[in-house]
């Protein structure tokens, strides 16, 4: 072929490439035109992950399946992918917590229950001072988390705070499988609890200390109140903050609150001092309205002997 020639060809090809080079740059470019101006609209767009009513979405599925309740479920268990949480209000406030009234529903369907749903503050902001004697015997198991809640930085304090949380959520679950009278513990989620609601519709049970009960019942009420300490006696536990304070009373049924610096009476050094200190502090209560001394005396001498078995 002469050179001039395909010089020419080969111009002409190049040419056509070069075409079909540029046309693809301009479809490109379109293309991303387009993309930018899609992109845009849907940043720009309303963002509602929210239900279509109440609060927040359930947050059963979040939870891990060690972080729910013991099996069987209860029945009145709300586990629903589409149920919602509607928040009720406020229980009570304490030194580290707070305890908050929710309503677990399936919208559209008569499945709804109503949960306690207790919520930790972050450590700086807890009013708990204590928490040292509690915490003897309890190892975080990373030493990062050691060293930063040594610290008190912020993750630190976090991790502080959803301790308290998970201390409370594993107790409540060991002691309801062992038959402890507790609230049924429904899941754990970072510092969130939560929990059976104890009482009647959105009324809570009230408080062994608010109670007026007659003899028969002041009676029954004491036989509850032993039976609770020799049960947790028997699995190596003292409530560590037990009075007539955190014990509530529901159609007869004595229920112990408030778990979260259960205290382990063989790891922590004070632990028979916490379980004599449970006894005295409720036996008390129970002496103040007629229940012999010597009962909670032998109440006494009983656990820290059960205590004390190998």
């Amino acid at each position: 072929m002469p050179r001039k020639q395909q010089t020419s060809e080969t111009f002409q090809s190049t040419k056509r490439r070069r075409r079909a080079f540029d046309d693809d740059e301009v479809f490109a470019a379109e293309d991303r035109a387009r993309f930018e101006e899609m992109r845009t609209e849907f940043d720009e767009g309303p963002v509602d992950d929210g239900p279509p009513e109440g609060d927040r979405w359930t947050i059963w599925w979040e939870s891990e399946p060690l972080q729910r309740g013991p099996e069987p479920l209860p029945e009145w268990v709300v586990t629903d992918h589409g149920a919602v949480d509607y928040e009720l209000g406020i229980l009570k406030t304490g030194k580290e917590a707070d305890v908050f009234l929710i309503e677990r529903a399936v919208p559209g369907t008569d499945r709804a229950v109503v949960l306690a749903s207790k919520r930790y503050r972050s450590a700086e902001h807890t009013q708990f001072n204590r928490a040292g004697d509690y915490m003897a015997g309890r190892g975080a198991k990373r030493s990062r988390d050691v060293r930063a809640m040594a610290k008190r930085t912020t993750f630190g304090l976090e991790q502080a705070a959803t301790r308290w949380a998970a201390a409370e959520f594993d107790a409540l679950k060991r002691l309801y499988t062992a038959g402890v009278p507790v609230p049924y513990p429904v899941q754990v989620l970072g510092r969130e609890v939560l929990m059976e609601f104890i009482g009647e519709g959105r009324a809570a049970a009230p408080r062994l200390a608010e109670t007026r009960p007659d003899e028969d019942e002041l009676d029954s009420l004491w036989e509850q109140a032993a039976e609770a300490l020799r049960r947790m006696t028997e699995l190596g536990f003292a409530h560590g903050d037990l009075s007539a304070y955190n014990t509530v009373v529901h159609d007869g049924r004595l229920v112990v609150l408030d778990l979260p610096q259960v205290v382990d009476l063989y790891a922590n050094p004070l632990g028979f001092g916490f379980l004599s200190r449970d006894v005295e502090n409720l036996g008390s209560w129970f002496t103040a309205r007629g229940i012999p001394r010597g009962e909670v005396d032998a109440l006494q001498a009983e656990l820290q002997a059960l205590a004390a078995m190998p």
